[in-house]
């Protein structure tokens, strides 16, 4: 907090913005006048005072906060009576607002703390819902759903059956497009645009994209297509330089020359771009480390001028005055249009601030109750104390880094190539290590698919660390450049499977239908760290296409066996044998991935609790998708099973159980003759609700209660 009382702060607001309201009447009464230089440098010498009385947090509120502006902002026509001071002291409310509830529920947190003045201003200068706010990604959307009738609602986001994490047109008429990948929202915005010329309807469209966002190829195809069409299209670059991971290549190294020059492309009172001197503005050191960018850009020097765009910028995006004035010209300015300006991740919240990619998103508060957490506590001394002691589970990405780490200490082919997600992907410490073998190649999966393919045709073994939800924007690229090639590229498929809080545009439930048609392609599936680690090791050592899937979150808390060992490719393993062997009914159990403890925690649960079922479970470890171990379905056959279950977390159709059909009924004599019932357990043709993992594995019955009951379905 700074040492201003409320008072004293509310007054200071207010003498400075009716300075800059005066300063703005004097300039419209004089429009000829040759002043936009000097409008500009006026207005932000304020503001730099302004931004200095914006309010800095350091702890986030348990309790929720007295905000009396925010608690009458049920639509953002209600903004309208606002004054310019009012909307200042509104971003202070709600920013400590997203603070408290953040704390109730966890979700992303740096961008939205970083978007409160944008998303107030856009929503007072634009009608909205007529006019169109389009968000990319939507990590920075929170703002927009408290000021769109959703506050009350917000400590439900990510939570079952609460608000979505992301914008979703289902959920309100403020959400014009549904989102949670990057880079759509220039593409989107434009459909939108073109849509409403042809129907001879005049509503702005407003697109706000980040700068790890523009990275991604799609943008600048939009941008391509937008001067194309001579689209009426106002973008906002939201340049925070901060994706997950740091921003890094030429744009980025552009974006830094634009801010280390010293120069900004105003815009006059006639919309008209102005070259002038910029005000000071508050600097990082990851802004100043292009150091050798500094020439100072003309007009035509700018990357989105030379595309054919109109641009304005880079201005202070927390500056309410100045995002004003900007934008309230720049909407009327015809063709495309993009204003570019500069935030700070995290935002009035000072541990934030500091550590960006900490605070990219948050877990909520535990709950503070000091009796309950006394005797949680007590309870949980005693538990240790009765149990071995034993190593923390490790999450999936950190055994892919440890084996990351360890291979490439033995084996100098070793590349890894990660579209943006260093940090998330378990790389930090193999970038750290291994710098020059460490490609991040920013929100581009597309690009690191072909890339890696390039880099296998030189004798190197490039592996391509990527979150399920991504590769399928790069499927093109694993087919045409890769699979087609038959080249040496690994893939390490990272969040496979239901992810929780994240949603349907995060899950991850669709790769093994999309991997396994591809020819060339082995797919393996570990049930925990340990063989997942192998696994990594298996695949790195096939000598061609791989993907290793593996889910969020952490393992069973498997210990990893050393050295690393090289399993047989399309090779199963019984896990278990339960029940009486000469039981009338036989059951293999086929389980793929981590879905092998819930069949075998389903298997014991219904042999030792179920008297009246007289049947033998075998519980198989399928590990592999791609090939199929054909020779164990074989055995099973010639076993003389009578009842044959699938089990994985993925959607049933195109599945890994799709897989076993098509083998029993196309290629097996022996299935044609024993006929024994199947099932296939998985994900229902339906996109699953945000809710936490646990939560959505019981909504697919796949978690063992369920699994239980729908192997009763099927032996009876």
């Amino acid at each position: 907090m700074t040492s201003f009382d409320y008072s004293q702060r509310y007054i200071l607001k207010t003498r400075l913005v009716s300075r800059l309201v005066g300063i703005v009447r004097f300039m419209q009464q004089s429009p000829h006048s040759p002043k936009s230089q000097s409008l500009s440098t006026s207005v932000l010498d304020s503001a730099a005072q302004l931004s200095s009385l914006q309010q800095t947090y350091t702890v986030i509120p348990r309790v929720r906060p007295h905000t009396p502006l925010l608690d009458a902002i049920d639509t953002p026509a209600d903004l309208s009576t606002l004054s310019t001071a009012k909307l200042i002291t509104l971003a202070d409310e709600l920013r400590l607002f997203l603070l408290y509830s953040a704390g109730q529920s966890g979700g992303h947190f740096g961008a939205n703390l970083g978007v409160v003045e944008l998303t107030i201003v856009l929503h007072y200068l634009l009608d909205t819902p007529q006019d169109q706010i389009v968000w990319d990604v939507g990590h920075q959307a929170y703002a927009h759903k408290v000021l769109t009738g959703r506050r009350e609602q917000l400590g439900t986001i990510r939570s079952k059956d609460g608000l979505t994490a992301f914008p979703e047109r289902a959920e309100s008429v403020y959400d014009t497009f549904g989102v949670g990948h990057s880079s759509t929202s220039i593409s989107a915005g434009l459909g939108m645009s073109l849509a409403l010329r042809y129907q001879g309807r005049e509503q702005t469209v407003a697109c706000v994209i980040g700068d790890g966002a523009m990275t991604g190829g799609m943008a600048f195809e939009a941008m391509n297509d937008a001067v194309q069409q001579d689209a009426d299209l106002l973008v906002i670059l939201n340049d925070n330089d901060m994706s997950i991971s740091c921003s890094i290549g030429g744009f980025s190294r552009h974006l830094a020359m634009l801010w280390e020059s010293g120069y900004q492309v105003d815009i006059s009172e006639l919309g008209e771009p102005v070259l002038c001197h910029r005000p000071d503005m508050q600097a990082f050191d990851r802004r100043k480390r292009h150091k050798e960018m500094r020439d100072v850009p003309q007009l035509e020097d700018n990357l989105f001028k030379a595309i054919g765009f109109t641009y304005f910028g880079p201005f202070d995006g927390h500056n309410i005055p100045e995002l004003q004035r900007v934008l309230s010209l720049a909407k009327q300015v015809k063709g495309p249009v993009l204003v570019h300006i500069y935030t700070t991740k995290g935002k009035g919240f000072a541990p934030a601030e500091l550590d960006p990619v900490g605070y990219h998103a948050i877990s909520k508060l535990p709950v503070e109750n000091h009796k309950e957490h006394e005797a949680s506590k007590a309870n949980s001394i005693e538990q240790l104390k009765k149990q071995p002691s034993t190593k923390p589970a490790l999450k999936y990405s950190q055994v892919f880094g440890q084996f990351l780490c360890d291979k490439a200490a033995e084996d100098d082919k070793l590349l890894a190539v990660t579209p943006a997600m260093e940090e998330g992907s378990g790389m930090t410490d193999f970038a750290r290590h291994f710098p020059e073998r460490f490609f991040d190649v920013a929100i581009a999966e597309q690009h690191a698919v072909t890339l890696a393919a390039g880099m296998a045709t030189q004798g190197v073994k490039p592996i391509v660390a990527i979150y399920s939800t991504f590769l399928q924007r790069g499927y093109d690229q694993l087919i045409h450049d890769v699979a087609l090639q038959n080249l040496d590229v690994m893939f390490a498929i990272d969040r496979a499977g239901l992810v929780g809080e994240d949603g349907a545009t995060h899950a991850g439930v669709f790769d093994f239908g999309f991997l396994r048609c591809v020819p060339n392609i082995v797919i393996a599936a570990p049930k925990d760290e340990n063989e997942c680690y192998h696994l990594l090791n298996t695949c790195y050592e096939y000598p061609g296409c791989t993907a290793v899937r593996y889910p969020r979150g952490t393992g069973t808390g498997a210990d990893i066996e050393q050295p690393a060992q090289t399993y047989k490719v399309g090779e199963a393993v019984v896990e278990s044998v339960l029940g009486k062997t000469d039981a009338p009914y036989k059951l293999a159990l086929l389980a793929f991935g981590t879905m092998v403890a819930t069949a075998q925690q389903a298997a014991e649960s219904l042999i030792n609790n179920d008297a009246v079922l007289d049947c033998q479970i075998q519980v198989v470890n399928m590990r592999w998708v791609k090939p199929l171990d054909t020779a164990m379905l074989k055995m099973l056959l010639a076993q003389r099973v009578t009842h044959i279950a699938t089990l994985e977390e993925h959607m049933i159709m195109g599945g890994a159980g799709s897989a076993v059909n098509e083998y029993l009924l196309n290629e097996s004599a022996a299935f044609k003759q024993s006929r024994p019932a199947i099932a296939n357990i998985g994900i229902p043709d339906r996109f699953i609700a945000h809710g936490s993992q646990a939560e959505q594995l019981a909504d697919c019955g796949l978690d063992v209660e369920g699994v239980i009951k729908q192997l009763k379905i099927l032996l009876s």
